[in-house]
């Protein structure tokens, strides 16, 4: 009596070298529709010749599927994050969401994590909290850095008294409005500048189309909450860098980013970062480029590219108005807050330090924290504080949504705001009220380790986004 060969098992073909995914399943069942009467060793034979050379089995006539699922492009397996987050300092000054201490413990699971710090003005975002810092070994996050690249805070100081704004008001204005540009509008002939004849434009593939745009918005600001105001600034740290006597300064204030070049960027490299480095649902958006590869190599160099064509569009913002006052400026200060930087950790070793929406604040390092449209802002020095991987706040972070404040908020409560607080406002909507800001001072009295403040900003004129008048005719 004989019995029908039977076909082989799941361990046969492990101890052939299939891996043990879908393939194994197909060619298990390429088996048993057409190979039920064929000898196991010739099974195991024709098993193992596909296995080490798929690719002459593509026409097979019954093999085909599994060659092709063996030369198909394998995706990686999602890599796990860390049981526990590491742990991290919080500077709570004003009330922190708990979605974002919750984004900021995702972070701190990965297991490219070193370091991280919440700061005082700290609210949710896409991977990275707003106010986030993060540091990792030789990997960036392009949504730790976050959509506009580069976005930066830039303060001028002029030698004017102190009556200056009160007494030119109309004039300041009118300077507003013809040498500053928001949104989509741009400036019909933008000022050349050598940031636009850089390299990188020509040698990596995805900034070859963003040139031309980069150009047409050289020297523009974006919309949502980027500005640029008059104000006075009073220094009142007599050791400043300035080498200026205390005492009160006209000042020209700015805030914007990278424009369409860095959004452009963040999404082809986030894109990247998430097909070669899946990880579980609620950390996707942290995916990292290993910078040892192509794509982190090319983005390092698209980020620092985006984060000085963001200078070099505020400079010619303050360029422009200094023209425009006739005055020559004192002092410049100017602070990048979406960008990761190569910085050393206590033992010699480097890290990659994200700060999304946080200001740099090593030891003796100048920068600017503002407040909201009727709140002041502050020039600061750092202190160089470990536990806050040498960061602080960026602003007084958002108390509010957008949503939330276009819903909850008076467009009248807030004209008589403004009003009370002696500042004229060109553009904007409800979405930019001041009420929808945490108080500057509550997240100025919880970093009062990381930074010493040297100078204090008060706005007078604010132009945003849009050139109606604040709330007219609503």
């Amino acid at each position: 009596m004989t019995h029908a060969p039977s076909t082989l098992t799941g361990k046969d073909l492990l101890a052939l070298g299939y891996p043990q995914d879908k393939t194994m399943g197909l060619a298990l069942r390429l088996l048993a529709e057409h190979f039920a009467t064929t000898p196991q060793d010739e099974q195991r034979h024709q098993l193992a010749q596909v296995l080490a050379q798929p690719a002459e089995f593509l026409t097979h006539a019954t093999l085909a599927p599994l060659a092709e699922a063996l030369t198909a492009p394998k995706t990686p397996a999602m890599i796990p994050l860390h049981p526990a987050p590491l742990p991290f300092a919080v500077y709570d000054g004003a009330g922190i969401q708990n979605g974002a201490r919750r984004q900021m413990e995702t972070a701190m699971r990965l297991p490219v994590a070193v370091a991280g710090a919440l700061m005082p003005d700290a609210h949710q975002g896409y991977g990275l909290p707003i106010g986030g810092v993060l540091a990792t070994r030789n990997a960036v996050i392009p949504y730790g850095v976050g959509v506009d690249i580069g976005c930066r805070m830039c303060l001028t100081l002029y030698p004017a008294p102190a009556d200056f704004i009160t007494r030119e008001r109309d004039t300041l204005k009118k300077i507003l409005l013809d040498n500053t540009r928001f949104g989509r509008a741009t400036f019909q002939k933008p000022l050349e500048h050598a940031v636009i004849d850089r390299v990188e434009f020509s040698e990596i593939p995805v900034l070859r189309g963003l040139k031309d745009r980069a150009f047409a918005q050289l020297g523009s600001s974006g919309g949502g909450n980027h500005f640029v105001e008059f104000g006075t600034v009073a220094l009142s740290d007599a050791q400043n860098e300035f080498g200026l006597p205390v005492g009160e300064y006209l000042a020209v204030l700015s805030h914007s980013g990278s424009r369409g070049m860095g959004a452009a960027i963040a999404g082809h490299y986030t894109k990247l970062a998430m097909q070669a480095c899946p990880l579980p649902p609620e950390s996707r958006h942290l995916a990292w480029l290993d910078l040892n590869t192509e794509a982190g190599q090319e983005y390092w160099l698209a980020m620092n590219l985006a984060g000085d064509y963001a200078s070099a569009c505020h400079h010619q913002i303050h360029a422009r108005l200094a023209q425009a006052l006739a005055l020559e400026p004192l002092a410049m200060v100017e602070n990048h807050h979406n960008f990761a930087w190569k910085e050393l950790d206590a033992q010699g070793q480097e890290l990659i330090v994200h700060r999304k929406g946080a200001t740099p604040a090593g030891l003796g390092v100048l920068g600017i924290i503002p407040g909201s449209m009727t709140a002041p802002g502050f020039i600061v020095r750092g202190r160089g504080t470990a536990a806050s991987v040498n960061s602080a706040s960026h602003g007084a972070g958002r108390q509010l949504s957008r949503t939330q404040a276009k819903n909850t908020l008076s467009p009248a409560v807030v004209k008589q705001h403004l009003e009370e607080a002696g500042v004229e406002l060109i553009g904007s909507g409800l979405d930019e009220a001041p009420m929808a800001y945490k108080d500057i001072h509550q997240v100025m009295a919880a970093q009062q380790e990381l930074v010493d403040v040297v100078g204090t900003f008060t706005p007078k004129i604010v132009r945003m986004c849009g050139d109606e008048q604040y709330l007219e005719g609503e």
